[in-house]
């Protein structure tokens, strides 16, 4: 394998070394597969999308329910019952 040489932030450093012990990974070893997925995406593009990345065009699109139907747990008395 070829060697590189890469500056990284303290805090980098301290999660990439946390994740290593974790995952009983070498620090190379996550690396370069965080490397090669990366590049993967960015060659072939992504088929993994987040939920809001696929309704991102709904948010927003109801008008006119109450402004705190996400929030307000009296919404949800009757939730599940028929």
């Amino acid at each position: 394998m070829n060697n590189i040489s890469v500056k990284v932030s303290a805090d980098l450093q301290r999660k990439l070394a946390l994740t290593a012990r974790k995952t009983q990974l070498s620090q190379s070893e996550l690396i370069r597969r965080a490397l090669t997925q990366y590049l993967d995406e960015q060659t072939q593009g992504s088929d993994h999308h987040s939920a809001g990345d696929l309704a991102g065009d709904l948010a927003g699109c109801i008008h006119g329910g109450p402004p705190d139907l996400s929030c307000n747990p009296e919404y949800l008395d009757d939730f599940g019952h028929q």
